[in-house]
């Protein structure tokens, strides 16, 4: 009661817990190095480009290659043509819709597994670059 008391009237109780990093850049450390890739999606150049110019998100029309045999929600690498890892990200969908979506754009995803969940295979905010 004494310390409910003390907050109520505005005393400085308790300790506080600041931070080192903003949340948003602990998750990316998080994936960049904590995680276990389940698989690997190939990226055009101008993927690439895009990625690392304009920090967007990864659609399945950039995708030229698919490997591993992933589910929805874990972590694949991402690699340019000549197989240098570019990313690492958390795939919207498994390895076979990925393979189905490839080199599609994002307006045929329903046309292609008869629903959507994401427009984007990896969220920019589930993409980290390296």
């Amino acid at each position: 009661k004494q310390v409910v008391d003390a907050i109520y009237r505005g005393d400085d109780v308790g300790t506080l817990m600041v931070p080192v990093q903003e949340p948003q850049a602990a998750r990316k450390r998080w994936l960049a190095g904590q995680l276990q890739p389940r698989g690997s999606l190939t990226i055009d150049d101008g993927a690439v480009r895009v990625l690392r110019e304009q920090g967007s998100s990864l659609l399945a029309v950039g995708v030229s290659g698919v490997k591993g045999d992933f589910g929805r929600g874990e972590v694949v690498v991402i690699l340019d043509k000549q197989g240098t890892e570019v990313a690492r990200g958390l795939v919207n969908y498994d390895a076979q819709e990925t393979t189905h979506l490839m080199g599609k754009p994002s307006s045929q995803i329903e046309e292609v597994l008869g629903y959507v969940d994401e427009d984007e295979l990896i969220h920019r905010d589930n993409l980290v670059l390296l």
